[in-house]
Parts: structure tokens; C-alpha cells; sequence
């Protein structure tokens, strides 16, 4: 990285660590019990290009790399991964896949209001049979003319019920067979598209998650995004920027839990010193800083091979795989470093031992990554 790029980087970091700082922290634990999703909150950091930060400047987007994209979302997550989540999955997702695959019309007329957070994005994919089977996907949309019939319900969708875009893939083809299904953009208020049950989560609860249903939800034929059956090889290039997203989340999820641990280990004393000068604490927070630096430089290979147009599959997958399971891990040792304490909710680690947990799930759960991993591996 040369010294513009880091400055640059550091500059958009500050952004987002202020903003956190002084608009999401004081409200973390009433959004998380409420499950409050603070719409009004992305409006704000519409204004400041945390909404587009991919978009190139010509759609009204901040024009940044996968760099700077990498340390805004571990920065808002330190502080909420709730607030992160919903910011990687805009960002990654739905905006991600209208940039790739959209046409000059398409991308004028959504990323402005995207990239602005005028409009917020969802993107649907996954079925309540169909998380990682996703050939056999039940939703389906049938061509009448120069309209399609959408019918089917997603699950598990960020922005699900809140969203004023999804970016939807349905099947248009027989099921389990080769490039059967195509992506279409769909904007609220279509007749027969509306949000579902919203689900109660054991973390994450300020990132809204519902269904998705359509019902006869009838959209022009310019609403498609690229050639008819393209849509799940668009949904796997999309999900490997995405698993960045999530190796960024979690990664911010993991310094939070990590900070406030170092932080309690000073101020705690047992035995006339602070704790952290026993071994068995100080070696749990050896640990999980080799962790960390490991996640970091894993997620940041991956961001750069992004930029610069590479292949880079099988390392966005070790990142999301690793990176997710560091989260679970310093998380959890996070809570055990303040005992008791750690068990409560007037410290902030239980939320990110909560939080950390989605990450080892969402965007292809940790086996999935596996598997990717070892295919590109063997050369498959």
C-alpha cells in the first residue's frame, strides 16, 4: 500500500470511527434491545458516502477501494455490528450487484439514490429449504411478454421489510439444472412485493432481517439485471465481495471485543494488581492479538486482489472463514476475561459475543468456506 493510499485509508477511517463514536454508541444497547432499526442513522451516513463507498463518483457514489471499504466496516462494527452488518450488505450486496451487472440505465437510475442512502438496499437470495442449496430455489419468475411474474418468499433478508430496492434472484429455469435463475431489481410499492415475519435474533437486533414475499409481483422486463439464467453465477462473484464484507465485520467485531478486553484487564484488580498481569490473562490476550493481525492481513489480501480484478475466491473465503471464527473466539475469551461482569449487560463484550456469531453463518456459513476453500485448493 503506498503512503496516499494509507493516508486516504486513515482519513476515511476517522470518518467512520467518529461517526460511530458519536452517533451509534450512545444508542447500541437501546436499538439491540428494542430491536430498533435506525433508518435515520443511514440517512446520516448517506451524507457522509458510507452508502456508496464503491460506487464510482459518476453515480454519486465516494469512488473508494475495497481498502478504504475494508476499514469503514470493521470501524462501524467495533462499535455495532448490528450498524455494520446493514451497511456491508447494502453497500456489498445490493448496490455490489447492480454496479457489476447492470446496464448504464439500470446503474443511473438506482445507484444515485443508493449511494445517497435516499433508498435502502436488500438483496435476496436465500429460501427458508434453500440457504446453501441455492439451484433449488423455490421463488420463481415467469415471462409474459415483456413482463415477468415473480412468485416465492426469501428469507433471512437484510432490509427485507425496510428496503426501497431488492435485488431479487428467482428461478427461470428448471430446478437443479444449469443456469436457472436470473436477478431483477424490484422497488417497493410494486404490487406484490411486500416484507414478511421480521425475525427475533439472538444478536445482530438493530440490523433488521425478514421475509420477502411475492405474490404475482409483476415487473418489467428492464428491471432484469444482465441475460436470463445468469443470475446465481452473478450471485457467487457478488458473494465473493460480500465474504470481504463479512471478514471486515467480523474483524471489527473481534478489535471491539478485544479493546474492551485489554481495557478491563488494567482496571481490573484481584490479589492487590491488575489482572492482566496474571498469566493466564495476559496469554488469552497474546492469543487473540495473533488472532487478529492473522484476520487482518487475510481480509486486506482479499480487498486488495478485489481491487485490482484478480481471482480471488479462494481468498475471500479463507478471510470470511477465519476471520468469522477469530470473532467467535476473542469474543468469547472477551467475556471470560471479565468474568461475571462479561455476563451482563452493562458491558459491551456479551453483544459482541452475540454479534460475532451471524458471521460464522451469513454469506456462506464457516463449512461452506470450507468447501470452497478446498476446491480451489485441489484446482476444481
Amino acid at each position: 500500500m503506498n503512503f496516499e493510499r494509507e493516508e486516504l485509508t486513515e482519513q476515511v477511517a476517522q470518518t467512520a470511527r467518529d461517526f460511530a463514536r458519536q452517533r451509534i454508541l450512545p444508542h447500541v444497547m437501546e436499538w439491540d434491545e428494542s430491536q430498533e432499526f435506525p433508518a435515520q442513522v443511514f440517512k446520516e451516513m448517506g451524507q457522509l458516502g458510507l452508502m456508496g463507498v464503491l460506487v464510482p463518483e459518476q453515480y454519486g457514489g465516494a469512488g473508494l477501494s475495497y481498502i478504504e471499504y475494508v476499514a469503514i466496516i470493521a470501524e462501524i462494527a467495533k462499535v455495532c455490528g448490528s450498524i455494520g452488518l446493514s451497511l456491508a450488505a447494502h453497500n456489498s450486496l445490493c448496490t455490489g450487484h447492480i454496479l457489476a451487472f447492470g446496464n448504464e440505465e439500470q446503474k443511473n437510475k438506482y445507484l444515485p439514490k443508493l449511494a445517497t442512502a435516499e433508498w435502502l438496499g436488500a438483496w435476496g437470495l436465500t429460501e427458508a429449504n434453500t440457504g446453501s442449496d441455492a439451484g433449488n430455489m423455490q421463488t420463481t419468475a415467469v415471462r409474459e411478454g415483456d413482463e415477468w411474474v415473480i412468485n416465492g418468499t426469501k428469507n433471512w433478508i437484510t432490509h427485507g421489510k425496510s428496503g426501497d430496492l431488492a435485488v431479487v434472484v428467482a428461478r427461470t429455469g428448471e430446478p437443479r439444472t444449469k443456469n436457472n435463475a436470473t436477478a431483477f431489481v424490484v422497488e417497493k410499492g410494486t404490487p406484490g412485493f411486500s416484507g414478511g415475519k421480521k425475525e427475533n435474533k439472538l444478536g445482530m437486533r438493530a440490523s433488521e432481517t425478514a421475509e420477502m414475499v411475492f405474490d404475482n409481483c409483476r415487473i418489467s422486463d428492464a428491471n432484469r439485471l444482465g441475460e436470463v439464467g445468469e443470475g446465481f453465477k452473478q450471485a457467487m462473484k457478488v458473494l465473493d465481495g460480500g465474504r470481504i464484507s463479512i471478514a471486515a465485520l467480523s474483524l471489527g467485531i473481534a478489535k471491539g471485543a478485544f479493546e474492551a478486553a485489554v481495557n478491563y484487564s488494567k482496571e481490573r484488580h484481584q490479589f492487590d494488581q491488575p489482572i492482566a498481569n496474571f498469566q493466564g490473562i495476559s496469554f488469552k490476550l497474546a492469543d487473540m492479538a495473533t488472532e487478529i493481525a492473522a484476520a487482518e492481513l487475510l481480509t486486506y489480501q482479499a480487498a486488495d486482489l478485489k481491487n485490482r480484478g484478480q481471482k480471488m475466491t479462494k481468498e475471500a473465503a479463507m478471510a470470511k472463514y477465519f476471520a468469522s471464527e477469530v470473532a467467535v473466539k476473542v469474543a468469547t475469551d472477551a467475556v471470560q476475561i471479565f468474568g461475571g461482569y462479561g455476563y451482563t449487560k452493562d458491558f459491551p463484550v456479551e453483544k459482541f459475543y452475540r454479534d460475532s456469531k451471524l458471521c460464522t453463518i451469513g454469506e456462506g456459513t464457516s463449512e461452506i468456506q470450507k468447501i470452497v476453500i478446498a476446491r480451489e485448493a485441489l484446482g476444481g
